[in-house]
């Protein structure tokens, strides 16, 4: 299983957003989403995303998404299953909101290091890191990546203490677009 952890220091911890832009660029997440599940007619399966915002009014907020069979999701309403998700937080439990979709308040770190101590293997995007082409990849793997603010200082040097710093080449990309180059190199790989 593929995990990716995208962070977000300005996106919504709340339901009642109505402009994308104002919410912390809601839409960027919305694009990661996207890039992380959606295939032309199919959907990936073999993916679980991790989205932790930090903004107001209420972070940090973790949200779980995995495509189950179950899960009627549509390109056009991604915000609108991120606004239902966040809408369903109740304090201090992990509640699952639709089939595969969880939401809990949780710090990146505290994501991370849980995913760390279950074994899996945990990549930093970073453009100084490792040429991802080149990188040994296990079966169970996450990839950790900012929104266009990046990670905090603070957090990435706690967090490389745990991960691995990986490039996908000489540019920086959207974040959707690191995402989806991520998923085709694994495709490759068969992993």
């Amino acid at each position: 299983m593929r995990h990716f952890i995208y962070f977000s220091k300005s996106a919504a911890t709340s339901g009642n957003f109505t402009d994308l832009m104002k919410a912390g660029r809601m839409d960027i997440a919305i694009h990661v989403v996207i890039a992380s599940f959606f295939l032309s007619h199919d959907f990936r399966k073999d993916a679980k995303l991790h989205l932790v915002f930090y903004g107001m009014p209420d972070p940090p907020k973790h949200i779980e998404i995995q495509v189950k069979d179950e899960l009627e999701i549509s390109k056009k309403d991604v915000g609108g299953l991120i606004k239902k998700i966040l809408y369903k937080y109740k304090e201090g439990k992990k509640t699952e909101v639709l089939p595969g979709c969880f939401v809990e308040k949780k710090s990146l770190l505290k994501v991370a290091e849980e995913l760390s101590e279950e074994g899996k293997e945990i990549f930093i995007l970073d453009k100084k890191g490792e040429d991802i082409r080149n990188a040994k990849i296990s079966d169970d793997c996450v990839f950790i990546l900012g929104d266009h603010e990046g990670i905090p200082v603070k957090e990435m040097k706690r967090l490389k203490q745990i991960a691995d710093p990986i490039s996908v080449g000489p540019r920086v990309y959207f974040a959707s677009q690191v995402v989806a180059v991520v998923n085709n190199e694994l495709d490759r790989r068969g992993i």
